[in-house]
């Protein structure tokens, strides 16, 4: 009877999968590029089939590999929550907690509320998932959610923290070579920034501000952290959240008075986790630091 792969070969499978060499995968993994073939084959040994093929482009998954992908990152997934389970003393705020966020709100809002968390409790170390794209709490991809939309499962602890009000702005240098637009029909002879495909945020924005959709954009990005980052830049007016805005004295937030967009925010992570000293404090400290950044976005600029 054939052994039981080991996680192991799993592991520099998934490795060799993402950058499509064995040499890359050993400097990753810290192992020696001989250990990661063994791998290799031991792993193509008990499945009985050919897992890469060797190019001029380094190894190509063959359709088994493509085919097993899925369940070896499941078990990457599941083997990382158990080591950050275990990692966990009852009663001492020690360990690992994996935090998934948006990109913007995972760069640009979260790392001094981390900074602050870490000062208080040292032996507490933090994984952070900077993506728009979701993270499955219910199967243990990360342990809290910062969610721009509200939960719906069952079996988790939700808290609402508020609306992150977004505007539009723009850099003063841009303003002053092309004006202020004093109403939103004004816009149209701006160059603005948008996104090139819609998403629940542009939905939402469409559907309070339908004038928005008649709006020729000079500029789009698929990545809310870009669109932020050209709007410093000067490339145009785009929308962005005021809290950001608002401690950078070139940026310029333009009619206040008519547009805003109330951006629900919620910190979410599964009940089971609440018994758990670690992720009890991460929880309180996002729920109470993203409360003071949502206050700190009504407050007027000095």
């Amino acid at each position: 009877m054939t052994a039981e792969p080991s996680w192991d070969f799993y592991r520099s499978f998934l490795t060799v999968l993402r950058h499509g060499s064995l040499s890359a995968a050993a400097r990753e993994l810290g192992l020696t590029q001989p250990t990661i073939g063994r791998h290799i084959d031991a792993l193509e040994e008990a499945v009985g089939a050919e897992l890469f093929i060797r190019s001029s482009n380094g190894l190509l998954p063959t359709d088994m590999a493509l085919d097993l992908r899925p369940y070896a990152e499941t078990l990457a997934t599941t083997a990382a929550a158990l080591l950050r389970t275990a990692s966990s003393q009852r009663g001492k705020v020690e360990g690992t907690v994996r935090i998934s966020a948006s990109e913007v709100i995972g760069i640009e809002v979260l790392p001094p509320i981390i900074a602050d968390l870490q000062e208080a409790y040292p032996g507490l170390q933090v994984e952070l998932s900077a993506s728009d794209a979701l993270e499955d709490l219910m199967n243990r991809e990360a342990d809290i959610a910062v969610r721009m939309a509200e939960p719906r499962q069952d079996a988790l602890l939700v808290r609402r923290v508020g609306d992150i009000p977004l505007g539009f702005h723009a850099h003063r240098r841009y303003l002053e070579r092309h004006g202020t637009p004093q109403t939103m029909a004004e816009l149209a002879g701006h160059r603005l920034i948008g996104f090139d495909r819609q998403t629940a945020y542009i939905r939402m924005m469409l559907k309070l501000y339908p004038v928005a959709e008649q709006l020729a954009y000079a500029f789009r990005t698929s990545s809310h952290l870009a669109h932020y980052t050209a709007i410093r830049a000067g490339i145009g007016i785009g929308v962005c959240q005021t809290g950001l805005a608002r401690p950078n004295p070139d940026l310029v937030h333009i009619l206040a008075d008519e547009f805003e967009i109330p951006l629900g925010t919620w910190v979410v992570m599964h009940e089971s986790l609440k018994t758990s000293p670690r992720c009890r404090v991460a929880f309180d400290a996002l729920v109470n630091g993203l409360l003071n950044y949502i206050r700190s976005c009504r407050e007027t600029r000095v």
